[in-house]
């Protein structure tokens, strides 16, 4: 079968792997859909993501929707054909994070197209991959595959909200208007969220934030529009500029969520500015349950699919990636397995 694999910093190639079989628990899915995340991105341009480097050819994604092939011996699975979206993480559901409902956060979690351990964890941009039956899930009625690949980001964005803590009614700011802050954005609105601020440096990434739900948009450097006070700020961006207007922008004894993940190295804090207004700073890394929550809003009609700009074969994987990096161009780049 085909794959989209990268073997080093500006390495990726479309390549012949093996298919495998599942075993007991597993289940094997052939691939439809999958999206190209930033992180993604990162492992193609940089070779790493954070303290995560590429040291043997790995496949990328983990945004994906395919149907069920075939199940293990004694596995209870949805039976072949059932269009499913498919849960990334594997924690270990034994540590203390586990065992407090914090499975995101689980030190041993593995995670499809991570780098984070050698072996690297492979993938799912590959026409077929074997995965425990736990992490599959059978579609909403009538939910196409090529939405359904958004079940991920959607529950990322899901995860943020819920660290913001009650957001109906408040005034929330988001910064950055990438796949991840559109999807913040329509997810904050139908929290019930007043007002949704959203900031960009690129007109078209605002453009698709006010289409998902945005009450307003603000091209970041433009002081004069920019909001005096929020209830709320998600940093969505990664950009530590970015996370210092939220600061200094949300009202005291607000709430700012770091999201966007930030470049290596120390970073500034305005430390003083959440000593003296007390602010609550909330860190949020990933998602649980969430994915189920987002499968339900997306089966029940949660407009995002405006995020989803561009459709492109496998065969082609280095230029969607290319497009995918081009954010006056693209916001949600899906690869086509073909299946």
């Amino acid at each position: 079968m085909r794959a989209c694999v990268v073997h080093g910093a500006g390495d990726l190639r479309v390549d012949e792997v093996a298919s495998s079989v599942p075993g007991p628990g597993q289940v094997a899915v052939d691939v439809a859909f999958g999206g190209i995340c930033g992180t993604d991105l990162h492992y193609y341009h940089d070779g790493r993501v954070g303290d995560f480097r590429v040291v043997e050819p790995m496949i990328l994604g983990h945004e994906v929707a395919g149907r069920v092939a075939m199940d293990g011996d004694g596995t209870h699975a949805p039976p072949p054909g059932t269009p499913v979206a498919i849960h990334p993480a594997t924690p270990c559901d034994e540590c203390r994070e586990c065992r407090a409902g914090r499975r995101n956060v689980c030190a041993a979690t593995r995670y499809l197209g991570s780098a984070a351990r050698v072996p690297h964890v492979q993938g799912g941009f590959a026409q077929r991959i074997v995965v425990p039956a736990g992490q599959v899930r059978p579609l909403p009625p009538g939910l196409p595959l090529r939405l359904a690949a958004l079940t991920e980001p959607l529950s990322v964005a899901l995860h943020a909200v819920h660290r913001a803590g009650e957001v109906r009614g408040r005034r929330v700011l988001v910064t950055g208007a990438g796949p991840i802050g559109c999807l913040v954005v329509a997810a904050l609105r139908h929290a019930g969220a007043a007002e949704v601020i959203a900031v960009d440096l690129v007109d078209e990434a605002l453009a698709l934030a006010a289409r998902v739900g945005a009450t307003s948009t603000v091209r970041a450097g433009d002081r004069a529009a920019w909001p005096d006070e929020v209830d709320v700020a998600i940093e969505a961006s990664g950009a530590p500029s970015a996370f210092a207007d939220c600061v200094g922008t949300v009202r005291r004894a607000g709430t700012v969520v770091m999201l966007g993940m930030l470049p290596p190295g120390e970073v500034g804090l305005v430390a003083s500015t959440v000593i003296t207004r007390e602010l609550h700073l909330a860190g949020a890394f990933r998602f649980d349950t969430e994915f189920d929550a987002a499968l339900g809003l997306l089966g029940a009609g949660l407009d995002v699919e405006p995020v989803i700009t561009h459709t492109v074969p496998l065969t082609e994987a280095r230029a969607a990636f290319d497009l995918a990096g081009d954010r006056t161009a693209a916001s949600k780049v899906l690869l086509d397995l073909g299946v």
